[in-house]
């Protein structure tokens, strides 16, 4: 039946009739689309046969339809049908009549981009590349046919270039021979088929193709066009090979900084397409274009101001606004030419300074010496495509000093983002200017520098608002403006309002408020949406404080109030402005309730119509969050009720986010109207939050916690609530405290509970102990994690407070009473009281119990571990506690107890620990005698000694600073290197992220630690390094002036030893011990926080090779780090990585394949899976970089993966994590 069927159409595509024929075509592709389509070989000859007959139908209907049957038809017909065909569209584009040919190109590139089985590609190649070759090389043929012949070869080169190995020398003479056409356009596509044949060639074919292209460059007398094209051809060598071309700069970037320099006057192509070329060697060569940086950096300024037929008149500053307009009436009868190309100079110009900041981050400060000025004085490019460019370069400008200095607090001059603050004063004032202009393309870049400025500086306009207000307002009033520039006009000033103190803009409310409320009233959307969000900052900028001192707010909360209600109480709007209307509402009732009294009745119940709807129901709870933690307190009592019991039913719903928000605004209504809400709504919240109480969602754990202690500390609270928590709750909270995930605020929140619970009515101090105590019984099923007896043992202690001394002072005669029972049967039992008495004793001082310590210090002769650890804990808090009593005794110990000292240094750390922590200060006899027993420990052979005994001393050092410095210092020079080691460390445990006093007493030595990163001891250089990675992590701007000297001696600490390498005789087998592996891992990890605060002073390109790749092709500990530093490296400086892509591929490779052996153990097994993760996270990150389809050995590795259905799987989760 089908043969019949297409038997028919295949009849009445032959007819006379031109809709018969088109009909029936149609009906063709409709059959060659179904997936079910078979054809026999009788069918497949007639159907290619009649579908060829189509292509030259009269009708072009017709002939199109009959293109777009063969896209189906290549995947049902037999191979040697398809190559039978493009055979005969090959002839017809050689040798047919010229109404033919460009439907035989058309057919001849479809089937190309429909092929995707290599076997059938090389059929086709073998066939017709000698074709092409001919079609282009031959002198007979004409302009038209050797231009198609191009544009089909590229094609092919494109996506099979590797499969024609053999042809690549012969194509490559073939279209070298062509770029000497005289036909421009036979150039231009020969130069786009070279380029995509390059990518696929040899090494050497390519150094031939560039040798050829530079010698005709080279040549006296060569026709400018001829320059022009071979210019063009160098430019996409490199664009399409990559770092590739590296090794031929030396011999192309002179040659084009010529060109550039001495190109007569009227010949800007030139100089374009060699700035051009020099843009495309700055991304793709960055490692090898270093050398010539800062020629092209002065070449580029040069020519950004390029513009020989125009005079400036400009220069000149002037704030006369008289002036300015006069200006601008000039501006529209400027110098006008259309002959004058020179913008495309300067845009060239602009696009390689780019190219040069997003490649060297490292250069940045100099950048902003060099290049920054004279970027702001080309804001008044009279070309308005070319300010665009001026513009964007200015702004990667900024992006990049954003990245480079994320994070860091400025403390130098040569700094970038101080630099850029000292130009603010020039950047605004060119940018006003041109929001001045008539431009609308103008103003939306101008506003587009302002916002990166703003994002990278924050507080930078403080003085500058004044003369930005006009700007803002012209933008916004102004009939002509469109809407993109409303919007970026809207976004820059939430920025600004965002970031700035509010005082700044008082004296401009008036101007910025005005227009800011006509846009919420606008048509568009969008432009509404952002003006709600405007609104929302400007809430806060004109009421910053309930008080209000001195500025009078008042006048501006009805016209506020009015614009926004009349948005929320419009239900035809979308989505995004109902959201943006509900935040914005909650913001003006929380800010201005009392002064809005009378609107509140009409206002309130529209926020608790949107909680009804599923789409705005989230924004309206957190609405009411905002107005509840309000401190005018509002009066709600019109909704409350309606508002609590919509919250409640929300806890049952599905949404993770509404649930979290629901449980918060549930929390801040209850604190501020506890009193107005009945106890019966306390015990319906109270059974609906003791579902979300569990270790599978920690955060709704402690926020329903946090709910259920403000529920039971609230005055009204009745003794059905504390029934309600004691059934409901608490055996959720007995569940979630054995959890070994607990931890952070869920474990805050629930000492908080047990504590509230406590004082709660009806609830028995005895029986909630007892409950905590009995959870640290180990069960038949399974043991008791360690995290969770110290859970339980901190919210013994917060209980036993709350309780009061008389429960207090029980409970530690219990605990003390079950530590004397020396059974070796309770371990678990004295494990859980030592915990307790610790936790008690921290926060309370047990001095009254005689002798605890001793009793504590009796269990350190236990056999077990865990019990020993405790026990040295428990001795360092109850020392918290009452330090003058206990401090003596645990530094007596240390001095007279040799077999227990470790233990003793362990309870002397909680004891400095704490004391650094609650910046509390030891007496000056205690300090010394602390010091004197730590130093003469430092060179402990027992590694655990001396790191206890280094982190005691960085944490003195945080209380002591002027004492331990130079005490550390001197220690630098040690003879005994575990003493330097140790120093060294102690230096890292005493930099901590907030600022401290040590900071500036440390600044000055800091080189005398860290270039110990020399020493000749494998200990201190790891000391040293670990240090280093402490100060990166946080406080990186100590260290950045020390980088330049520590980087080298860093990168070394990364290579393979081999005098770090020993081999173990065990007898039957020997062992290969590598000292250095700690090292090495140590070292990469330092590089890859380096990369997150000192990008500016780290050179990618130095480090990639050989010491990343080195890495790659190392240890599992050491490839780890490496994965991590590649994938940072892709998305920070993806120019540094793709210029060696090929030499990262095979360690990626190798380690994505790697098999452990059959007799693997189950550890082994996951480790090896977790690499290969690791690599594959990589390799994802390099796949988004733009650029690495240049590397044919990344392309052949992401071809590998996707054909391996166990790798693509893992990459696909990975690439959609």
């Amino acid at each position: 039946m089908a043969n019949l069927q297409m038997t028919g159409i295949l009849e009445k595509m032959t007819g006379k009739d031109k809709d018969y024929r088109y009909m029936a075509t149609s009906d063709l592709l409709n059959e060659l689309n179904k997936e079910g389509f078979k054809a026999d070989a009788d069918l497949e000859i007639k159907l290619s046969n009649i579908v060829l007959q189509q292509l030259d139908d009269v009708a072009g209907d017709v002939s199109g339809l009959a293109v777009k049957c063969l896209a189906p038809l290549v995947k049902k017909v037999s191979e040697a049908r398809v190559v039978e065909m493009t055979n005969k569209l090959c002839e017809k584009l050689l040798h047919g009549k010229d109404q033919h040919r460009d439907i035989a190109s058309i057919a001849l590139k479809t089937i190309v981009s429909e092929v995707t089985a290599i076997s059938l590609a090389q059929s086709i190649l073998v066939t017709l590349s000698p074709q092409w070759i001919k079609g282009i090389t031959s002198p007979g043929l004409n302009t038209e046919i050797k231009c198609e012949c191009l544009d089909i070869l590229c094609d092919v080169l494109h996506k099979f270039g590797n499969l024609m190995a053999d042809d690549h020398e012969v194509l490559l003479n073939a279209l070298l021979s062509q770029l000497n056409s005289n036909q421009a356009t036979i150039r231009k596509k020969t130069v786009s088929c070279i380029a995509s044949l390059a990518s696929s060639i040899s090494d050497d074919l390519l150094g031939k193709a560039t040798v050829e292209v530079v010698w005709k460059l080279r040549s006296k007398g060569a026709k400018p066009e001829m320059i022009r094209t071979n210019i063009q051809m160098i430019g996409s060598l490199s664009r399409a090979v990559g770092y590739r071309f590296g090794p031929h700069l030396g011999d192309t970037v002179p040659v084009l900084i010529n060109y550039c320099t001495s190109a007569s006057e009227n010949d800007e192509e030139l100089r374009e397409y060699s700035l051009q070329a020099l843009e495309s060697f700055l991304l793709r060569c960055p490692r090898d274009i270093y050398s010539y940086c800062h020629e092209i950096l002065h070449l580029t300024l040069e020519y950004l101001s390029y513009d020989p037929n125009f005079t400036d008149n400009m220069e000149e500053d002037t704030d006369d606004e008289s002036l300015e307009e006069e200006e601008e009436d000039e501006s529209a009868n400027e110098y006008t030419d259309d002959e004058d190309a020179s913008w495309k100079v300067r845009r060239a110009a602009a696009k390689c300074l780019a190219a040069l900041i997003v490649s060297r981050p490292e250069v940045l400060a100099n950048l902003y010496e060099e290049a920054c000025p004279k970027l702001i004085d080309r804001f008044k490019e009279r070309e308005e495509n070319v300010k665009m460019d001026v513009f964007n370069t200015f702004i990667e400008l900024l992006r990049q000093t954003g990245n480079v200095t994320k994070g860091q607090i400025d403390m130098d001059e040569s700094s970038p983002r101080w630099l850029l603050k000292q130009e603010v004063p020039k950047i605004v004032k060119s940018i006003n200017r041109q929001l001045r202009e008539k431009s609308i393309k103008t103003k939306v870049g101008a506003f587009s520098v302002l916002k990166e400025l703003v994002v990278v500086l924050p507080d930078c306009l403080a003085e500058h608002i004044g003369s930005l207000i006009p700007g803002i307002e012209k933008a916004l009033n102004d009939k002509s403006s469109t809407s993109n520039l409303k919007i970026e006009a809207l976004i820059f000033t939430k920025l600004v309002l965002a970031s700035h103190s509010p005082s700044v803009f008082h004296l401009y409310i008036k101007a910025l408020s005005s227009p800011v409320l006509s846009a919420v009233g606008e048509r568009y959307y969008k432009v509404t949406a952002e003006a709600l969000r405007v609104c929302g900052e400007l809430v806060r900028v004109v009421r910053p404080n309930i008080q209000g001192f001195g500025f009078d707010f008042r006048p501006y909360v009805h016209p506020i109030y009015n614009a926004i209600m009349s948005r929320l109480t419009n239900q035809d709007q979308d989505q995004e402005v109902k959201e943006c209307a509900i935040s914005c509402m909650g913001l003006v009732i929380s800010t201005f309730g009392d002064n809005l009294k009378a609107e509140l009745p009409m206002c309130l119940p529209v926020l608790v119509d949107r909680m009804g709807n599923e789409i705005t129901r989230l924004t309206a709870v957190k609405a009411f969050s905002v107005i509840a933690a309000s401190p005018l307190l509002i009066d709600l009592s019109c909704v409350l009720e309606n508002v609590i019991a919509e919250l409640t039913a929300f806890l049952r719903k599905a949404n993770r986010a509404l649930r979290q928000a629901t449980l918060a605004t549930l929390n801040s209504l209850i604190v501020a109207y506890g009193d107005q809400i009945g106890s019966s709504a306390y015990e319906v919240i109270i059974v609906e939050l003791s579902t979300l109480i569990s270790d599978s969602d920690l955060h709704m754990a402690a926020l329903a916690l946090e709910l259920c202690c403000t529920l039971m500390t609230d005055r009204k609270s009745s003794p059905n609530v504390g029934l309600a928590v004691r059934n409901k709750v608490l055996p959720q909270a007995l569940t979630l405290i054995k959890s070994p995930l607990l931890q952070g605020q869920a474990l805050l929140a629930l000492r908080n509970f047990f504590a509230a619970l406590v004082n709660s009515a009806n609830t028995s101090f005895d029986t909630l102990l007892d409950s905590l105590l009995s959870r640290a019984k180990p069960s038949p099923q399974s043991g008791v994690a360690k995290q969770a007896l110290h859970s339980i043992a901190q919210c013994v202690a917060v209980l036993c407070l709350a309780a009061g001394d008389k429960k207090c002072s029980s409970t530690v005669d219990m605990l003390t009473d079950i530590l004397k029972d020396d059974s070796s049967t309770n371990s678990a039992k004295q494990h859980l009281a030592l915990l307790c008495l610790g936790e008690i004793g921290r926060r309370k001082d047990l001095s009254m119990h005689a002798n605890i310590e001793t009793i504590i210090i009796e269990s350190f002769q236990s056999p077990f571990e865990e019990i020993k650890s405790a026990a040295s804990y428990a001795l360092g808090n109850i020392a918290v506690g009452n330090l003058s009593k206990y401090l003596p005794f645990i530094l007596d110990q240390i001095d007279n107890q040799q077999k227990k000292q470790y233990l003793l240094l362990h309870s002397l750390k909680e004891v400095i620990v704490r004391q650094s922590v609650d910046k509390a200060e030891f007496e000056d006899s205690s300090v010394e005698k602390i010091l004197k027993l730590l130093f003469n420990h430092c060179e402990s052979d027992e590694e655990g000694v001396r790191n206890v005994v280094a982190e005691c001393l960085g944490k003195i050092a945080l209380i002591e600073p002027a004492k331990l410095v130079p005490a550390l210092k001197m220690r630098t020079t040690s003879p005994a290197a575990f003493t330097r080691a140790t120093v060294v460390i102690a230096v890292k445990y005493s930099i901590v992220e907030r600022p401290e006093k040590i900071d500036d007493i440390l600044y000055p030595e800091i080189s005398s630690f860290l270039m110990l990163i020399k020493d000749h001891d494998r200990h201190v250089r790891r000391a040293a390094v670990l240090a280093l990675s402490t100060f990166a992590h946080n406080k990186p701007n100590l260290i950045k002036g020390l980088l330049p000297e520590l980087l080298p001696l860093l990168y070394d600490q990364t290579i393979v030893k081999q005098e770090l390498i020993r081999t173990v005789d065990l007898g039957p087998f020997k062992h290969i011990v590598d000292d250095g592996l700690e090292l090495r891992k140590a070292a990469f990890e330092c590089v890859d926080t380096l990369l997150d605060g000192c990008l500016d002073q780290v050179n990618p390109s130095s480090f990639i090779v050989p010491y990343l790749k080195s890495g790659l092709d190392d240890h599992y500990d050491v490839k780890m780090p490496c994965h991590l530093i590649l994938s940072k490296l892709a998305d920070k400086c993806p120019s540094a990585v793709l210029a060696v892509l090929d030499s990262l591929v095979e360690p990626l490779q190798k380690t994505v394949n790697f098999k452990p052996k059959l007799d693997a153990v189950k550890q082994e097994v996951d480790r090896n899976e977790d690499m290969i993760r690791s690599a594959l996270r990589a390799i994802a990150s390099l796949n988004r970089t733009s650029g690495g389809d240049c590397s044919l050995k990344f392309k052949n590795l992401m071809s590998e993966i996707s054909k391996s259905p166990t790798l693509w799987d893992k990459y696909y989760s990975i690439r959609n994590e």
